[in-house]
């Protein structure tokens, strides 16, 4: 079957030259510039494929359960962290059972995220030549189309409706932690329709326009209504939430200070980590912040937390953290938004999404 047949375009599409006015020195700078990219990758590349044998290689952490269904009932689907052949690939646990056993795929992914219609799972492929992409899966796991990404997968999101597909890569560097990364982040209607990337999107803040050339934005979260979206735009040492809205290409600021957004099941909240440390070491703290009135309230998990947090119900947040001592492991954490300690909510496991 042709993957265009499934409305999902098979390729990104090329961005245009500027023509030949480009003068020798941005040309020489856009080749360092490359060389360094294409460096940085082939590095991540190699010690991603390292850290994923030493990881597959080892003895089993958990109990699987094959026959594991994921279509009755809710359950949550993430990136398996735990030793083992299965190592890396798509995992589910039922939502009345997230601590029983889970039953693993065939697909790896650095990060998956999934509605009851529609999976987006980036990936690495290590090589002489390291290649990053995004894979879009239908509910059984089966492949209707993949596209290039620019550089280490970061951030996926779709939209509630499965009409969206967001994602986020490093075009250089592969970390939040710290002032040298730039990241590209590109929305696609599942119609065929590629809105681009958001940078190219007219950011106003306070009414003003802000086009300087250090914008970088990331972490998309989708509303309801197939127009409006939230994410982090970044200028000057800001950190701006912002609504977009495809069809007017626009990005409006809502208030500084704001990572990684997750909008709430009944849109009223978002769920955002929060940098508390002020100094070129990141922490970042998870918070919630009220959309009517923009209040704020940092929540009680103390650990830095660098992920796009995950809504379990209206009442209570999930989010990846690393699993001390442990190279390559992770665990998902839940914590009730209304008060109380974090609690422990699935052992070896990274890049949460709930799925009813």
């Amino acid at each position: 079957m042709n993957r265009l047949d499934n409305g999902l375009p098979a390729s990104r599409p090329q961005l245009h030259p500027e023509g030949p006015a480009h003068s020798g020195a941005r040309w020489r700078m856009l080749a360092v510039v490359t060389a360094l990219v294409v460096a940085g990758s082939g590095y991540y590349g190699v010690s991603a494929f390292q850290d994923y044998q030493s990881r597959s290689n080892a003895a089993p952490d958990v109990a699987l359960d094959r026959g594991l269904s994921t279509a009755a009932g809710g359950y949550v689907m993430f990136r398996n962290t735990a030793a083992g052949e299965g190592y890396g690939r798509i995992g589910t646990v039922s939502l009345d059972l997230p601590d029983g056993p889970r039953r693993l795929e065939d697909t790896a992914c650095d990060r998956i995220y999934a509605t009851a219609s529609l999976r987006s799972c980036l990936r690495t492929t290590a090589g002489i030549q390291t290649t990053f992409s995004d894979v879009v899966l239908d509910p059984d796991g089966n492949e209707l189309a993949a596209w290039a990404l620019p550089g280490i997968p970061s951030r996926t999101r779709i939209s509630p409706d499965g009409s969206l597909v967001a994602s986020t890569a490093f075009v250089t560097g592969h970390s939040y932690a710290g002032t040298g990364f730039s990241t590209e982040t590109r929305i696609t209607g599942v119609n065929g329709k590629d809105y681009g990337n958001i940078e190219d999107f007219t950011l106003l803040v306070d009414g003003g326009e802000i086009a300087a050339a250090d914008r970088n934005m990331w972490g998309v979260t989708f509303g309801t209504d197939g127009d409006t979206f939230y994410a982090t735009a970044a200028s000057g040492g800001h950190h701006w939430l912002v609504r977009g809205s495809l069809a007017a290409r626009t990005l409006v600021s809502l208030r500084d200070g704001v990572e990684c957004p997750s909008l709430s099941p009944d849109g009223k909240r978002i769920a955002f980590k929060k940098e508390v440390s002020g100094t070129a070491m990141p922490h970042w703290r998870v918070a919630v912040l009220e959309l009517d009135s923009l209040d704020e309230t940092v929540l009680a998990e103390s650990r830095s937390v660098d992920d796009q947090i995950e809504w379990l119900n209206e009442g209570t947040v999930l989010y990846g953290l690393p699993r001390d001592g442990s190279s390559g492991d992770s665990d998902i954490w839940s914590l009730d938004v209304a008060g109380g300690e974090p609690e422990l909510f699935i052992e070896h496991a990274w890049s949460p999404a709930v799925v009813r």
